[in-house]
């Protein structure tokens, strides 16, 4: 059975969990950021959000051939990475907390999902149009 909802709406909202969990590990990292040996972690989607979505580096999708469609997104197909990589040297201040570099991956992040949250609306109040133009006819 079709959905009412479009596939871009599934979409959006697998990614704006991720944007979520980011927020949370970002957030996480701010809060030991005086904490002795805590190693910064850091949750990455995009690439496998572009290989799910069959575009390549630059954003462009990428066919074979011109009369190919581009292949139905599956949002259950990929999920987010943890980066928990032990990182055997110990350089002053390189394997700790940068709170400049938290507080802008969370100016980006929250810019992101606000995005995000402005094209579930704008899908929705479509989604609205269509119903209440459905009752008028």
């Amino acid at each position: 059975m079709k959905s009412m909802f479009n596939m871009q709406i599934g979409l959006v909202g697998k990614v704006m969990d991720m944007q979520l969990q980011r927020q949370n590990v970002i957030s996480g990292n701010i809060a030991n950021v005086e904490t002795p040996h805590y190693k910064p972690r850091e949750l990455t989607f995009e690439k496998d959000l572009q290989a799910a979505l069959g575009l390549d580096a630059r954003g462009e999708v990428s066919r074979t051939d011109r009369a190919h469609m581009p292949t139905v997104f599956d949002p259950e197909g990929f999920g987010p990475d943890w980066s928990k990589e032990l990182k055997p040297r110990m350089i002053h201040g390189e394997d700790r907390v940068n709170i400049d570099k938290e507080m802008a991956r969370h100016a980006k992040n929250q810019l992101q999902y606000t995005a995000l949250t402005q094209v579930m609306t704008k899908s929705f109040e479509g989604l609205n149009t269509v119903i209440q133009e459905g009752k008028q006819a």
